[in-house]
């Protein structure tokens, strides 16, 4: 995604559920289904984009299943496979002070305490205890390493400037 893109990828199609059209969907949102929310979502797989309205999203075991609308029989479920799901940027809630979303993070610089330049922030992983912000080296970074920074505010993180685009991290960069 280019930062000049007005939308972010909040899930994906992942298979097929059932035979009556149903997709199974993995949600990239905290609760999973806040997805379900958006009644139109722009899918993606390569150069392949399209405007789908949502007529169902519901939990379904661990995961999400959507009905799309036009979508009738297993074959043309199966057609929806690996698309990205993405909603447009200002549709997202507004978040309390201090929280961000990852698409705001991505492309950030990142500076230790001592303004060493570690990278950009490729992106984010989710492990389970605690996200992770991929460093990779930009034009001016100390190194060429890639670096792996749990994204801990006020352990790890220090702070987060959106205006300035800058992270700093209370961080080793031996490490």
């Amino acid at each position: 995604m280019t930062s000049t893109d007005q939308s972010t990828v909040m899930g994906k199609i992942t298979s097929v559920y059932g035979v009556k059209g149903w997709v199974k969907v993995f949600s990239y949102t905290q609760p999973k289904e806040n997805i379900c929310r958006y009644k139109s979502w722009t899918i993606q797989r390569g150069k392949d984009v399209r405007v789908v309205s949502v007529v169902s999203c519901k939990a379904h075991g661990n995961g999400l299943v959507a009905k799309l609308q036009g979508c009738d029989d297993r074959e043309q479920a199966k057609s929806f496979s690996d698309f990205l799901i993405k909603v447009p940027k200002d549709s997202l809630p507004e978040l309390e002070d201090g929280d961000f979303y990852w698409h705001q993070l991505e492309g950030m610089f990142v500076r230790t305490q001592d303004d060493a330049l570690l990278g950009r922030v490729s992106h984010l992983m989710e492990t389970g205890s605690n996200d992770v912000l991929v460093i990779k080296p930009c034009d001016g970074s100390m190194d060429v390493k890639e670096r792996l920074v749990p994204y801990l505010l006020d352990q790890v993180v220090q702070s987060v400037d959106l205006d300035k685009q800058v992270i700093v991290v209370d961080w080793d960069p031996e490490f």
